[in-house]
């Protein structure tokens, strides 16, 4: 399908790094709402791994494109490259979305706000509610800062020790030192540690790359009984739609959803960043994600 924007010769680029990108519905809905108001702007995908992330950064610099969003495995290291952060992004450590505010590339995270609005969607609540949140990095950082800075009682972190360990340390340190949110990093070693921590929880979400496509076959939760009736759980892949997680938490009966409106609601906080008005968001929902 191609471009229904016509291009000017003053159209404004905008677009998405990351590896993979072929399979994202953020061209979609962002060329869409720029047709619908009439904006003068273009959004495309470019496939960038993170060793390649620097030169590419500094190319759309030179190009002086208005902005574009960083997603997996881009956001810790598109954090260190920008030339100032937001404070959600800085405490987060990781940026989703970048703003070139008249040559100053402004890097932003709005990722926690999609995903606790992905959560409202689904009717539930994350304020005084206890958290089992599988991973440390870019992702999961937001969902966490966002989590504990809206209401959350208690957020229980399970990521193995990799590069993400420390820098999750030190960022809890400081949530649990400006929130009311008791935040807790674990290791990712015991499933037995892991049960009785779902087993506490209200929510469960898998913040991790585990599951997603062409890897389908991957799940950190290996046994279906941690499992439960009114667990509410939550996987951010939206790659395939239904993870194997998330198969296995609807047999369980839990309620469950996947990254799509994550997706959704973070792409409309970048879009206003970028222009300034709103994403026709209940247009773009129907037309992409509702079906």
């Amino acid at each position: 399908m191609g471009c229904i924007n016509n291009i000017t010769g003053t159209t404004k680029l905008t677009g998405l790094l990351g590896s993979p990108v072929a399979h994202s519905k953020s061209p979609l809905m962002h060329n869409e709402s720029f047709r619908l108001l009439d904006l003068d702007y273009v959004y495309l995908c470019f496939d960038v791994p993170e060793d390649n992330l620097e030169v590419a950064y500094e190319g759309l610099k030179k190009l002086n494109v208005a902005g574009f969003n960083c997603t997996m495995p881009d956001k810790t290291r598109m954090s260190q490259l920008v030339d100032e952060l937001s404070p959600a992004a800085s405490l987060i450590g990781a940026v989703n979305t970048v703003v070139n505010n008249n040559g100053i590339f402004v890097g932003h995270n709005t990722d926690g706000i999609g995903y606790i609005s992905s959560l409202k969607e689904k009717g539930h609540s994350i304020i005084d509610r206890k958290m089992t949140l599988l991973g440390a990095g870019g992702a999961a950082s937001s969902i966490m800062v966002q989590a504990a800075l809206d209401g959350a009682r208690e957020i229980d972190v399970f990521s193995i020790k990799d590069r993400f360990w420390e820098k999750a340390e030190k960022m809890i340190d400081g949530i649990n030192a400006k929130t009311n949110c008791k935040v807790n990093l674990i290791e990712m070693n015991s499933d037995e540690r892991l049960g009785a921590s779902i087993a506490e929880s209200d929510i469960l979400c898998n913040a991790t790359t585990v599951g997603m496509a062409p890897k389908v076959d991957g799940c950190l939760i290996k046994d279906s009984s941690m499992l439960r009736e009114g667990l509410i759980v939550s996987d951010i892949i939206y790659n395939p739609l239904e993870t194997k997680l998330y198969k296995m938490a609807q047999e369980a009966g839990c309620s469950v959803f996947n990254g799509l409106y994550m997706l959704l609601y973070q792409g409309a906080e970048a879009f206003k960043l970028w222009t300034g008005q709103e994403m026709p968001v209940e247009t773009i929902k129907q037309k992409y994600f509702d079906n």
